[in-house]
């Protein structure tokens, strides 16, 4: 139980880490990669339902892009942008005053999250154009040479598809290491909200107003996937 500070009786803070709109981004996302890897695996019959999926990670990409740069304190790409000496620093054990490794993103989960939007960014822009000559192609196939759908379609279908998956593997062994062995439960801040901190830091703003730009922002992002979708007609 905390007071209206968010301080609790033993002396902890309470902080709120990730705003609603980053917490609904990460598990829609998290549902809408194992049913992209679901479908792609049954194919056929099911490949509509792939590509509609891919158009929701698409505009969930371009909402992350944005939200990245307006979004709340820790869920900015300015506060997990992490250079070397930070990711040295925090595998030694040997954070500075100023680190603050242990409240957003840490310097290793940094760089799995980067690599994740790369990753999603080059499956969904290879599947825009990509080519199976069965009987599913991407909306923008028409505007690439064959050479270079064939290219696209070989990545997407084949190394693309391997690299998300061992990252996916290796975040959940992450969340399983982190609670079982450092005791720190990743999973209850991304769904809450909040984090117990000993000591205060910078919160998130997560009230109304910042929920109803995210959301202004999923309209533009969804419009702008649809018509690039579009122009395939």
């Amino acid at each position: 139980m905390s007071d209206e500070n968010g301080s609790t009786p033993g002396g902890a803070s309470v902080v709120r880490v990730w705003d609603l709109p980053t917490r609904l981004f990460h598990w829609l996302l998290a549902a809408a990669v194992v049913a992209q890897l679901i479908t792609g695996n049954i194919g056929g019959n099911a490949m509509p339902w792939h590509f509609r999926v891919g158009y929701l990670i698409f505009a969930l990409l371009l909402f992350r892009l944005v939200w990245g740069v307006v979004g709340g304190h820790w869920s900015r790409f300015a506060s997990f942008a992490y250079g070397p000496s930070s990711i040295v620093r925090y595998l030694r054990g040997r954070p500075l005053g100023g680190d603050l490794f242990h409240v957003g993103h840490n310097p290793l989960g940094s760089v799995s999250v980067f690599a994740m939007l790369v990753l999603l960014a080059a499956q969904v822009a290879t599947g825009l154009v990509a080519d199976d000559e069965i009987a599913n192609v991407g909306p923008l196939n028409r505007y690439v040479s064959s050479s270079v759908a064939m290219a696209a379609t070989a990545w997407h279908k084949g190394p693309g598809k391997v690299l998300i998956v061992l990252l996916v593997v290796l975040h959940i062994g992450a969340i399983v290491f982190y609670r079982w062995r450092l005791n720190n439960n990743l999973v209850r801040p991304m769904l809450d909200g909040d984090k117990r901190l000993s000591a205060p830091a910078p919160a998130s703003v997560d009230d109304r107003l910042a929920r109803v730009r995210a959301l202004a922002i999923v309209v533009v992002c969804a419009l702008l996937v649809t018509a690039v979708v579009n122009l395939a007609g």
